[in-house]
C-alpha cells in the first residue's frame, strides 16, 4: 500500500539566481513535498506524533528558501537535507522546487528541480 503526505505549493518570493539582478529584485517560487512512508498508526490513534507535521515542513521550506542559492538545484538539495533531518520515519521523501519567469532567452513560464531520497 502506498502512502504519501504531500504538502503543495509553498510559495516564496526569493532570490536565487546567477545574475545579480536576482539577487536584488527576486522572483516567484513553489516548493512541493512529499513523504511516502507508513502512516498506519495515524490512522488508529489520531494523533501528530503518528505523522508528518506539516507546519515543520512548511518553516523548513520558508527557512531554506530564505537563503540564498544560485541554483534551485542546492537549495532544493538543502530542503530535503533538512527534512531528512526532521523526519523521522519516512521510506522516500521528494522536493520540487520551481522558478517562475526565468531569466532566459524566450518566453519560457516555469523551470522545475525534482530530487527525492529513500531511507
Amino acid at each position: 500500500m502506498v502512502q504519501v503526505i504531500s504538502v503543495e505549493g509553498i510559495e516564496c518570493h526569493a532570490y536565487h539566481g546567477c545574475l545579480p539582478e536576482e539577487a536584488v529584485i527576486g522572483g516567484r517560487y513553489l516548493v512541493d513535498v512529499y513523504v511516502h512512508g507508513d502512516f498506519s498508526a495515524a490512522w488508529k490513534s489520531d494523533e501528530l506524533e503518528d505523522t508528518v507535521d506539516y507546519g515543520m515542513i512548511n518553516e523548513v521550506v520558508v527557512k531554506q528558501m530564505a537563503v540564498r542559492s544560485k541554483l534551485i538545484e542546492h537549495v532544493a538539495s538543502r530542503i530535503l537535507q533538512e527534512l531528512k533531518k526532521n523526519i523521522s520515519r519516512f521510506d522516500k521523501i521528494e522536493v520540487r522546487v520551481t522558478k517562475f519567469n526565468p531569466p532566459v532567452d524566450g518566453n519560457v513560464e516555469k523551470t522545475s528541480f525534482f530530487i527525492s531520497v529513500t531511507s
